[in-house]
């Protein structure tokens, strides 16, 4: 009973992310799925969902998580004829977007490193260092 419970909370969450994302479907396209699971983030982050009361099913989908990318990569295999026509503009896409995203992340790692490192840097003075003595 205790796991039926735990997947009725994913499952509503869910449930509600579809809903919601077919009312603004004519204002911003965003997969359900997308937001049913920022609304059980925001449940989990506000505790009116305790993470007990999904931990269990949530590890195992983790844990299982390869078994969901198996429809995508079929209906990759049936469309395998679109995707022989334009491999090269897809490759020349996926290279792209990946290195504006690598210089994108770079960028906002450095400004939020910046800040961290001028607060958190301790200058120590140049003294040499003393020898410690041992006793055996």
């Amino acid at each position: 009973m205790r796991l039926i419970k735990q997947f009725f909370w994913i499952f509503l969450f869910s449930l509600l992310g579809e809903i919601l994302s077919a009312a603004i479907v004519n204002f911003v396209a965003i997969p359900g799925s997308v937001i049913g699971m920022i609304l059980l983030f925001i449940a989990l982050h506000f505790n009116w969902l305790k993470l007990e009361q999904v931990d269990e099913v949530g590890t195992w989908l983790t844990d299982n998580m390869a078994i969901f990318f198996v429809p995508a990569g079929v209906g990759l295999m049936t469309n395998f004829d679109v995707l022989a026509e334009s491999w090269l503009q897809l490759l020349i896409i996926m290279l792209v977007t990946t290195a504006i995203m690598m210089w994108f992340v770079g960028q906002v790692v450095q400004k939020i490193m910046k800040p961290i490192k001028s607060e958190d840097q301790v200058e120590l003075p140049e003294e040499p260092v003393k020898e410690v003595k041992t006793y055996d």
